[in-house]
């Protein structure tokens, strides 16, 4: 039985009201011993209440995306084949376009969320270059069927979850597709297709998104075969121009880190309460080592490179919760690397998706505005149009909730203190 279907969650209901029932019922009509009673309302007690508790773990985890199966809840899921060592550009020598097109077999994603909007499809790709084997979801924007797009080629954004999380999050508890779905209908949004690949590749651990030789090729499979599936098998337009990132949590730091690592693959990215040093994440492949935290901290990644990358940034984030990692990136970012900051107050969500899931329309607002766009300042203000506008205080006056978290509440009101 799926962990996530619904005849579990059914299951879940009945057993709980049947554990309410029974003590009702049976509790004063026992007969037999005195201890064999005693024990027989100790377990009825103990049935009672682990029913309860499962009940509201599969509540939770289906409004979360936070397990898709038994063996990612169990620690016992691996989706990593090999892990050779790739050398610093991840590839292992490989020459990536003379890699022959393999065409992918696609079926309709199951679960909530998964048929909205159009639908979301899902393959299973054995990553050529990483080793991983796991599963990728696609979503196409209403424009890419009509005839009249027949010809073009549309922009792709890898979406990240957090750990633990689904990849199935970004389309169920985040709703971005059916949030998107009527802007770019209208224009107001680009027409992105949107790309959500597995994150938790090992058994209990985050990987980093990082290359560890021997444990796991995540940075690989993120930025060359999951990009080279979905230039094989959609009209999608080329790296780095067309392609960005976006992630929450610990999908905000894969995204940045990412795009600051390989700007040759990535334009964009957007971090929602994400941090820059791996070890903001404790179970994190990448935190293991002190070499390994400076490999995959985006911001010693931005301050040693030789030319500062020409990428756009978006992060947002509460103070102590993503705001402050943002801030970093900014004050060392140069031209044509831009940082947009947005501070987010302690009443606008916290750690979850209450928090990021209004965020999701502005910042693809601000993708459709920095795709193929340079910013000759290290600072991008085109969201909030003068300087000083990132509010330095948890203020929000003037400002409804919606507004707070997604990073669009009135400037007037964002700075001024209770």
């Amino acid at each position: 039985m799926s962990l996530t279907g619904t005849p579990f969650l059914y299951t879940t209901v009945v057993l709980s009201v049947v554990a309410v029932i029974l003590p009702l019922v049976l509790w004063s009509r026992m007969r037999g011993p005195k201890p064999l009673r005693a024990a027989a309302r100790v377990l009825m007690l103990l049935f009672a209440q682990g029913t309860a508790v499962t009940l509201v773990f599969v509540l939770v985890n289906n409004q979360n995306n936070l397990y898709d199966n038994w063996a990612d809840l169990l620690g016992t899921g691996n989706h990593v084949q090999q892990a050779a060592d790739l050398g610093r550009d991840g590839t292992g020598g490989i020459a990536l376009k003379r890699l022959p097109k393999v065409k992918q077999d696609f079926r309709t994603a199951g679960g909530p969320g998964m048929h909205a909007a159009g639908g979301v499809r899902v393959t299973q790709l054995k990553g050529r270059v990483s080793g991983v084997n796991a599963e990728v979801y696609v979503w196409l924007p209403p424009q890419y069927d009509d005839p009249a797009y027949r010809n073009k080629k549309f922009p792709v954004v890898e979406l990240l979850p957090g750990y633990p999380g689904s990849a199935k999050a970004w389309f169920g508890a985040m709703k971005a597709h059916e949030q998107l779905l009527p802007l770019m209908r209208s224009g107001e949004v680009a027409p992105f297709i949107l790309v959500a690949p597995r994150t938790n590749l090992l058994a209990g651990v985050d990987t980093g998104c990082a290359n560890i030789p021997g444990q796991v090729n995540a940075d690989s499979w993120l930025s060359i075969d999951v990009p080279k599936m979905v230039m094989d098998n959609f009209r999608a337009q080329p790296a780095p121009r067309g392609w960005a990132l976006a992630g929450y949590s610990a999908g905000a730091h894969c995204a940045v880190k990412l795009a600051a690592a390989h700007p040759d693959r990535y334009r964009a990215a957007v971090s929602m309460s994400g941090y820059n040093d791996p070890i903001g994440e404790r179970n994190s492949l990448a935190a293991q080592s002190p070499t390994l935290r400076a490999e995959n901290n985006p911001y010693l990644i931005l301050k040693k490179a030789a030319v500062p990358p020409r990428i756009a940034l978006y992060v947002s984030g509460e103070s102590g919760d993503g705001y402050q990692a943002g801030v970093a990136l900014e004050s060392i970012a140069k031209a044509p690397t831009t940082v947009h900051v947005v501070f987010l107050p302690r009443s606008a969500g916290g750690h979850t998706m209450a928090l990021w899931q209004p965020q999701v329309t502005t910042a693809f607002r601000w993708l459709t505005l920095q795709m193929g766009q340079n910013h000759a300042q290290g600072q991008d203000r085109s969201l909030t149009g003068a300087a000083g506008a990132t509010p330095l205080s948890p203020s929000n006056d003037g400002s409804t909730r919606a507004a707070l978290a997604s990073g669009t509440s009135s400037p007037a009101g964002a700075g001024r203190k209770r």
